[in-house]
């Protein structure tokens, strides 16, 4: 082969590298940007997880980021100190019996609401979505009083199911707007078929509902469980039981007891982030899908 044709054939791979080339260029500002900003927000957290690990008197003594210098000085005895010695074992737990029926409640009760709002006919159903929706905007410190007042007569106060009921009523006007909504998106023809074929409303629920509509599902899953998991205000209300208190109220009360100690305080923090940090992970592919489902139909 001549030198001439050798060239002819080098022309579209040189012409492929120059298109991505400058596309990588026109895209280079973007990336350096989006990099600059992550460092800026992981900082705060990197600083704090460092910290976490290093003795009361390094801390003290000196900035985080001088813990990579040698000699290393890293140990996990905040680590065991928060747990064996103030009952963050214990809030752990708790915790989780907190959370889990905190989510798979109002979950399964919305998947229920969001199905007969989406395709099921009676009367009062536009009214009542609207309504069931609006309480969205309500301020939870607004019903705090009322519902506090109810569960002292009805002796809920300080009981698991008591913070459960509270979690569901504060989670369930998002979980039936955002089910709804998703709900109406999936095929007519589809559940119109299986209606034709003699499905009843629970066997199209449970056959063809639930299986189309995972990602939705497990995104309203992953906002309910760290909203849950996170919450500081209604367990901090209706659950005045120490012995059953969550991750927050322990790490609230650690801020008062060791605020000079931060230390405890950061291993504390890092113990709590654990669990949502699977959760997330673990249904992140669809987390993008099921938020976004239902945002281009009506």
């Amino acid at each position: 082969m001549s030198t001439a044709e050798e060239a002819v054939d080098m022309r579209p791979t040189f012409l492929r590298i120059l298109v991505h080339l400058r596309r990588f260029l026109s895209r280079l500002p973007l990336h350096v940007i989006i990099i600059v900003i992550g460092l800026l927000w992981l900082t705060p957290t990197i600083g704090l997880l460092v910290s976490s690990f290093r003795p009361s008197t390094e801390v003290a003594a000196s900035g985080w980021w001088t813990a990579f210098q040698t000699p290393f000085k890293f140990t996990l005895d905040n680590y065991s100190t928060v747990i064996s010695q103030n009952g963050m074992g214990r809030s752990f737990i708790n915790s989780l019996i907190i959370s889990v029926p905190g989510t798979i409640i109002p979950v399964i009760v919305a998947a229920f609401a969001g199905f007969a709002f989406a395709w099921m006919k009676f009367p009062g159903r536009n009214i009542l979505f609207i309504l069931v929706v609006a309480l969205i905007v309500v301020p939870i410190q607004a019903t705090l009083i009322p519902i506090l007042r109810f569960f002292t007569d009805t002796h809920l106060v300080g009981s698991f199911p008591g913070i459960w009921l509270a979690h569901t009523a504060y989670g369930l006007p998002f979980a039936v707007f955002l089910l709804t909504t998703f709900f109406g998106t999936l095929p007519k023809e589809l559940l119109e078929s299986a209606y034709l074929d003699g499905a009843s409303n629970m066997r199209v629920f449970y056959r063809l509902i639930l299986p189309l509509s995972v990602p939705a599902i497990a995104s309203l899953a992953i906002f309910q469980f760290l909203w849950v998991w996170n919450d500081l205000l209604v367990a901090l209300v209706y659950l005045q039981v120490p012995s059953k208190a969550p991750m927050t109220l322990t790490i609230n009360n650690l801020v008062s007891s060791f605020g000079t100690q931060w230390q405890l305080l950061t291993a504390a923090a890092f113990i709590s982030m654990i669990l949502p940090l699977i959760v997330f992970f673990a249904l992140q592919r669809y987390f993008v899908e099921g938020i976004t489902a239902g945002a281009l139909k009506g």
